[in-house]
């Protein structure tokens, strides 16, 4: 009998059992199996609570829309304004300052646009109860094709009513003729909102500088200092890259709009520009809209539908121009986005908070994609169909050191 089969600590080690608690005596095998099933159950966790997070976000955004809805607005706005804050700073401009300048520069841009749009919408579509009879005599073709339709629709309807339906009774409201008169008939909810946006904007801006230096030098290690300054400063630049592009596109779109649409003899031509410009931020669905309030516009002006129906043709036709050449020229690559998460980011903004959501939906997807091309992405297929964890397996290991489940 050898010495070691006589050594008690050597039989321990053979054996496999433990001394206070740790593996000993393993071989590398073992090493690996019990790494991997020990990677496994955190991955599972992970997972797990991940797709609860992720399915509980939109109900809990939807929820909170008060707080939230304003918050996501102010730091969106934040970053795109960020390249001026830094182009004062470094003309000696202190933060504080520099700060204040970009919000009162917004804010006059914004009140000038949402002046030049809404004063003049309310005074055009207060006028379409009057032209309800020009829109159906606009419309009298189309309505013919439909009779047979709409008679048989009348038919069901009166079988399965059997009481009548009493007409709530409604009140005229005359809308706001001014920015101010619209705020002060405003619910005092958005009041605070928008106070809050404005001064979450601010102070964003202000500590901008101080924010971002401390979070670079609070990382222990060189390499994780450059990673977060380099991410910190990829999403300022897209972010801000792609709204100044854009806003300076759609101001050229609206313009053009705006200048046809006064040849053709339409009224209002600088409002249905802003109306295009604003609406065209929205991808795909925007322009629709546009095109739809564009004809509504026209059944309401013109007495011919073909004339009526040139406005929207019109835009229609710019906007595609734009969309097919101008921007992919501009633009180029650096910001080129999958249509399909496009859409998948429109659908769930516009779901959580409307209008406003899909606005901020593009934007919103830049930042999401340049942080997770830095953090990187969870291997869930793998998780789910081969080795059992988040983390990509080395492909130089030996797969005989991978253990197989019995």
């Amino acid at each position: 009998m050898s010495d070691a089969q006589d050594d008690p600590v050597e039989k321990i080690r053979t054996d496999g059992d433990s001394v206070l608690g740790l593996p000993v005596g393993m071989g590398s095998r073992d090493a690996v199996r019990i790494a991997m099933r020990r990677d496994r159950l955190l991955a599972g966790l992970t997972l797990t609570a991940g797709a609860g997070f992720v399915l509980a976000l939109p109900f809990a955004l939807k929820e909170g829309a008060e707080f939230f809805l304003p918050l996501t607005t102010a730091l969106v706005i934040a970053i795109a304004l960020v390249p001026i804050l830094e182009w004062l700073e470094r003309r000696r401009v202190p933060s504080a300052v520099a700060a204040l300048m970009c919000v009162l520069l917004f804010l006059i841009v914004a009140n000038v646009a949402l002046a030049a749009i809404i004063v003049p919408a309310t005074d055009f579509f207060r006028l379409l109860p009057s032209r309800i009879g020009r829109i159906q005599d606009n419309l009298a073709p189309l309505l013919d094709l439909y009779s047979s339709l709409e008679r048989y629709v009348n038919k069901a309807l009166r079988q399965v009513a059997t009481t009548p339906i009493r007409q709530p009774q409604t009140a005229a409201v005359s809308p706001p003729s001014s920015i101010l008169e619209l705020a002060a008939t405003s619910a005092p909810g958005l009041i605070v909102q928008f106070l809050f946006g404005v001064l979450v904007v601010f102070f964003v801006l202000s500590g901008w500088t101080r924010m971002r230096r401390e979070t670079i030098r609070g990382r222990t290690s060189f390499d994780g200092a450059m990673a977060t300054a380099r991410v910190i400063q990829e999403v300022v630049d897209d972010v801000s890259a792609y709204l100044g592009t854009i806003t300076i596109i759609n101001l050229a779109l609206g313009g053009a709009v705006a200048g046809a649409l006064s040849l053709f003899g339409m009224p209002y031509p600088l409002m249905w520009g802003g109306i295009v410009a604003l609406l065209n931020y929205i991808p795909y669905f925007g322009p629709v809209i546009g095109a739809l309030l564009l004809a509504v516009g026209g059944l309401m002006t013109f007495s011919d539908i073909w004339v009526a129906l040139a406005p929207p043709a019109i835009m229609y036709g710019m906007h595609l121009i734009e969309a097919n050449l101008i921007t992919p020229l501009i633009v180029g690559h650096r910001l080129t986005i999958s249509p399909v998460l496009i859409l998948v980011s429109l659908s769930f903004w516009g779901w959580v908070w409307g209008t406003t959501g899909a606005l901020l939906a593009v934007p919103l997807l830049i930042i999401l994609q340049t942080v997770l091309k830095a953090a990187g992405k969870p291997d869930i297929a793998g998780f789910l169909f081969e080795h059992g964890t988040l983390t990509h397996l080395d492909r130089e290991t030996d797969p005989a050191d991978v253990p197989q489940e019995s």
